[in-house]
């Protein structure tokens, strides 16, 4: 009975990791989609728009985003994960297929700013879940969850290589919404409530049911943490220091997260190696970002998150000065894969380290509030690839700019100091 119990419970938990999993492979669609579709948009004798535009249209759903995730992290430790969850991933999906309806660039920027919402919440809510139902295993949970969003990233690029020659950029937006509308339904049959977060809100029967399901062992939190703990813990020690440290963490590896995505294939045509090519290295550093992601989590869990997290923004800030020189094609497939492992996983195991530090009352608006200012730096991102690109100047000194980027985000994570929360 007791192992028919633990399988019971572990194909429970993969359930909620393999949902949550799905609902990031949706960002991960977004991540892409405007810089994959960007040369199209502003290309041929008809622009849809212009590159400045295109620039306004990349900003405006990056604030979307921001406000999202700083208004659905404190919204989550209210109303639950799973009611979060839903509404991000319908919200999400609704706007993005408005997208493919667009008539010109200014109603495309209102609906990639409404779609930005529900993405912004979609994130530190799946982090959270994970965190949750991962016995401990923080580092490792966090990272795989998010390769969903370099698994969303890659098959954009790729969608990108089969729709765009044949059925045009609308096909995009169809295919990035179609399935949020599949995975709706089946979250709102199958996606439980988290443990810890009903533990906080006092509802323990409805706790102990659900961990028993998933093979969970639930830890009272003292009532007066739960009292006391909100958003405004983190702007007053011992959680001030902590929260500065991992804001601008976050913010600068959003920033690199971002800036490459949104102007990597441009970058790489003024280098000379033309559109197809940088569509490829996109998808490459997104499959590169997926090995790093699976490594990143396990190296976090054994040598601590923290200084896994250092280590992989100084290897970033190497690497992205090393995309300066002008390689053979050849020789640099495996310098941009191997930028993915390190640039994109970096981030996320901020994400994780955001999670392990701060209990379960306040540990969505933790999340939620990296996310949400690390989308600050998504926002200067593409604004300052934009401005390199505009300037003529985007390939070498573009990479320059952003291996200081990565070295900042690595000097600003030493200063924060560990605190063991409970899952």
């Amino acid at each position: 009975m007791g192992l028919q119990t633990q399988a019971r419970g572990l194909m429970s938990a993969g359930t909620v990791a393999g949902l949550c999993w799905t609902a990031v492979v949706l960002d991960g669609f977004d991540l892409v989609v405007l810089g994959a579709l960007i040369p199209t948009l502003t290309g041929g004798d008809a622009p849809f728009m212009t590159p400045a535009q295109a620039t306004f249209v990349s900003t405006i759903s990056l604030l979307g985003m921001t406000l999202g995730a700083l208004m659905i992290g404190a919204l989550t430790d209210m109303v639950g994960r799973r009611r979060a969850m839903i509404w991000a991933v319908a919200s999400f999906s609704l706007a993005t297929l408005a997208c493919a309806f667009a008539h010109d660039w200014t109603t495309l920027g209102l609906f990639r700013f409404l779609a930005g919402f529900g993405l912004g919440g979609c994130l530190p809510t799946a982090i959270a879940m994970v965190t949750e139902f991962s016995k401990g295993q923080t580092g490792k949970a966090s990272t795989r969850v998010m390769t969903g969003y370099h698994v969303g990233a890659v098959a954009t690029a790729l969608l990108g290589l089969i729709l765009l020659p044949t059925l045009g950029w609308r096909a995009m937006f169809v295919a990035g919404a179609l399935p949020g509308f599949i995975l709706f339904p089946i979250m709102m049959r199958q996606l439980p409530e988290s443990p810890s977060f009903l533990m906080t809100k006092g509802r323990h029967a409805e706790a102990e049911e659900i961990a028993r399901a998933h093979g969970l062992t639930l830890e009272e939190a003292p009532v007066a943490a739960q009292e006391n703990a909100s958003a405004s813990t983190l702007f007053r020690a011992p959680l001030l220091r902590n929260s500065i440290g991992i804001w601008v963490t976050s913010f600068m590896g959003l920033l690199l997260v971002y800036a490459l995505n949104t102007w990597l294939p441009t970058l790489m045509i003024s280098a000379g190696y033309g559109l197809s090519k940088g569509l490829w290295f996109l998808l490459l550093m997104n499959v590169g970002a997926i090995v790093g992601l699976l490594i990143a989590g396990q190296v976090g869990d054994r040598i601590g998150l923290k200084t896994a997290a250092t280590i992989w923004f100084l290897a970033s800030a190497v690497l992205l000065a090393a995309l300066s020189v002008k390689l053979p094609v050849l020789a640099l497939y495996p310098v941009i894969f191997v930028t993915g492992c390190f640039v994109f996983s970096a981030q996320v195991l901020v994400y994780a380290y955001t999670a392990a530090n701060h209990p379960p009352a306040i540990r969505a608006t933790a999340l939620g509030m990296a996310a949400g200012i690390g989308r600050l730096g998504a926002i200067s991102g593409p604004l300052l690839g934009g401005t390199l690109v505009t300037m003529g100047i985007g390939h070498p000194w573009g990479f320059y700019v952003f291996a200081a980027v990565g070295l900042l985000a690595a000097i600003a994570i030493t200063t924060t100091q560990v605190i063991r929360a409970k899952p």
